[in-house]
């Protein structure tokens, strides 16, 4: 991203899920937002399903990272996790179907997940995590509260709600997550931790937080 790399905004942006008209003007209104600044982009997972165009999403971030390799991170979210378990257990596809999966195969064009293209599977089987800048803990569902965040789980990193979302304890870093929709439309910010998932697919909208890299907690909020 063109701008001043001393100065960098982070945006940390939730739960898509097939949401490309939306993720494009968002990430927009972002650019925008960071005006001579440089600008990181870090996604918080869950880019298919129950949305329109989940191969437009995938192909979007997919080229974006390209371009911009240093300056985006994409996350592993739990629907990513389903659709690779799909193609690894044909006793999975079933149940990555009743959540959302048939509508990422009709925007593919495809009868079966063996028939999403290989470098697509190649690029979600090679998504992290978890992504940590000193400040904030970027993940799809959360973590764990009776394990370090260097002893983290990956099922629970991807997939965890309780006793994450009702645990108080200071982890020693903001939480910044999403996989759990907010039905408000809004995000959800605690000491702690820090949900995005503002139900985009839902209705609700896109939103992206805005962080400095001086502070923990984020300076502003960005919808869509």
């Amino acid at each position: 991203l063109i701008g001043d790399s001393t100065v960098t905004r982070t945006y940390a942006i939730g739960d898509i899920h097939g949401c490309r008209a939306k993720l494009l003007a968002l990430v927009e209104f972002c650019r925008v937002d960071a005006g001579e600044q440089r600008a990181k982009f870090i996604f918080l997972g869950d880019y298919i399903d129950r949305g329109p165009d989940s191969k437009g999403v995938i192909d979007y971030l997919m080229a974006l990272r390209q371009e911009q390799p240093k300056d985006v991170v994409c996350l592993m979210g739990n629907h990513e996790d389903m659709l690779l378990t799909a193609l690894d257990a044909e006793d999975w596809e079933e149940r990555w179907l009743r959540n959302g999966g048939i509508q990422t195969l009709q925007s593919y064009g495809a009868s079966h997940a063996r028939d999403i293209p290989s470098h697509h599977v190649a690029w979600l089987r090679s998504l992290p995590r978890f992504h940590d800048d000193g400040l904030c803990f970027f993940v799809h569902a959360g973590i764990h509260p009776d394990r370090p965040l260097d002893q983290q789980d990956e099922h629970d990193l991807l997939w965890i709600r309780e006793r994450f979302l009702s645990s108080t304890k200071d982890f020693g870093r903001l939480i910044v997550h999403g996989h759990t929709p907010l039905k408000t439309g809004k995000p959800d910010i605690r000491p702690n931790r820090l949900n995005l998932d503002t139900a985009a697919v839902y209705g609700g909208p896109l939103t992206a937080a805005v962080f400095d890299n001086s502070s923990t907690g984020p300076e502003s909020f960005l919808f869509l």
